[in-house]
Order: structure tokens, then sequence, then C-alpha cells
């Protein structure tokens, strides 16, 4: 059973300032996601999926879908403001997706297999595709409710042109999930100390702290327990007056294993992450996939 990667790929690039999921980083113009499902496919996955928006279709299919023709299964779906359980109707002036759960429920009618969730703008290294796709492919066909995390130490996710968000996370000792929480604002202060805001405070945060990265293994049932958990999120009228408020993935995970639903076991890598949150990344992220070729990590054209 050949897990799936499903990619997502329906940010606004509000940060970054224009469509980062098909800027080209390598030296033919690969895109980071073309990294990404070149280590996936190399770890065993089987297809590929991803999560759009509708307005650039065309452009996606043209420049990305285009080169995996033929190569790997892959498929598209689109996430939507307008995306939303019977009974439930966007706000008009929301503007900003409802976010990465969000996203993830719009694979429901594609993805039948264990699969891993990942951004499409951030490089995760060898790997952690190793580790993801080994667990996934030990899943049995009846397991339900087992899932895993490939948690990075947060002193490696660091931009040093801003904040970034990161899922701030803490294990038992059996290296399963106890708590994760969404941090949208983390960074390094002008003291050294690593922290992340909470209102008008900061907050400090140990070196290896395991956070999370998006990249996350789950089985089919994810899905369902979304589509309940969503209507929930969308029941409280915090939320849908909040036109900022998001249906996170760690919020999901973290109700899934706080009530015993669910076990997530956290995957320890030696990786180290690199991406393009804003467009002052974008050359650092060039230079370090450069250098990644040279040294014969990746061939200078993948093969897509």
């Amino acid at each position: 059973m050949r897990p799936t990667l499903f990619l997502l790929a329906a940010g606004m690039g509000s940060r970054y300032g224009g469509l980062k999921q098909l800027d080209g980083i390598g030296p033919n113009g690969e895109t980071i996601m073309d990294y990404s499902i070149y280590d996936a496919l190399r770890a065993g996955f089987g297809k590929i999926v991803w999560v759009i928006r509708k307005d650039f279709e065309q452009q996606f299919r043209q420049q990305i879908l285009s080169k995996y023709k033929g190569k790997v299964e892959c498929a598209l779906c689109f996430q939507g403001l307008d995306c939303l359980p019977d009974g439930f109707k966007c706000p008009t002036a929301r503007v900003k997706p409802w976010g990465t759960n969000h996203a993830v429920l719009m694979g429901k009618d594609v993805i039948r297999e264990p699969f891993c969730v990942i951004n499409c703008d951030d490089f995760y290294g060898r790997d952690a595709f190793r580790k993801i796709a080994d667990f996934l492919s030990a899943l049995k066909p009846d397991d339900r409710n087992k899932y895993a995390m490939v948690g990075f130490r947060v002193s490696n996710t660091l931009s040093e042109n801003g904040a970034v968000a990161r899922g701030v996370c803490v294990k038992d000792d059996n290296s399963h999930l106890t708590d994760v929480v969404e941090r949208t604002e983390i960074k390094r202060l002008d003291d050294g100390r690593i922290c992340y805001r909470n209102g008008e405070e900061w907050i400090e945060v140990d070196e290896n702290a395991p956070v999370s990265m998006n990249m996350w293994g789950f089985t089919p049932d994810y899905f369902s327990h979304s589509e309940e958990y969503f209507k929930e999120f969308l029941s409280n009228p915090e939320n849908m007056e909040n036109l900022k408020a998001e249906f996170f993935i760690p919020l999901m995970v973290n109700k899934l294993i706080k009530d015993g639903t669910a076990t997530c076991e956290v995957l320890d890598t030696t990786s180290k992450w690199f991406g393009v949150t804003y467009a002052a990344d974008r050359p650092d992220t060039v230079r370090r996939i450069q250098a990644l070729v040279d040294t014969g990590e990746y061939p200078v054209n993948l093969g897509f």
C-alpha cells in the first residue's frame, strides 16, 4: 500500500508577494515542491495530490501538472472560501482562506490511502520523507486513527527575514504527541532567545523544542473526523465573526489526541528546514538548493 503525498498549494502568498508555489528556484526553474516530490517518490510514495485555488488552475496545469504526466499518478482538488458544510455560509467580508485543515478536507474525494500532508513552499529534506514514508507504508489496511508528524527542532526552522508560524509540540516518553499549539509568530529576538508572541508578551521556546512544519501522516479516517469538527468550528460565533480565524491542522490533531480518539507519533529527523515565507528568503533558498546540487544530493535535472 503505497502512500499518497498531499501538497497544500492554495495559499495566497501575502507575505511573499506572489505565487511562491510556482516560483522556480532550482537551476532549471524547479520549484521547491519539485524537490519534495522527487524525495517522496524515492522514499516510496505512489501518488501525488495537490490542493490549489481555482483561479490559477490553468497556470498550475501548464507549469506543474504537465511535467508529471505519465510519470506518477496525479490529482487536483480545490480550496475555496465557499467550500463549507451544508447550512454554513462564508461571511461576505472574508478574504482569508479557512486554514490548513480546511485545505486537507478538500482531498476527501480523491484520497483513499494513507497520506502525508506537506506545504508546497517548505523544503523538508530526504530524511524527513523517508521517516514518514516508512511509517505510512508499515500501516495495515485496517489501521485507523494512527497518525504521525515529523518533528523539527525549532532552531532549525527559523527565517532571518521575519517571524514564522510553527506548531509547538510536546511528546511523551513513547514519542507520542501530547500537545501541539499553532503559534503564528515565532522568531529569534535581538537578545538571542527564540520566542513566540502571545498577545503583547513574548514567550521563550527551547532551542530544541520539536515543532510541526506541517509534515503529517494520516489514514483516511482523518477526513471524517475533520468534517465533524469543522462544523463545530464554524458553529462558534467567534470563529465566524473573526475574519482571520483559521481551522489549523494542529487544532484538529490536538483535539483527537486529547480526547483519546487517535495517537500521533513524533518522528525525529536529521533534516533541516528552509523555505520561502518571505520574498527576502528567496536568494538564500536558491543558494541552498544550488549547494545541494553541487554536492550531488540532487541531480542537475530532476527528470520531471
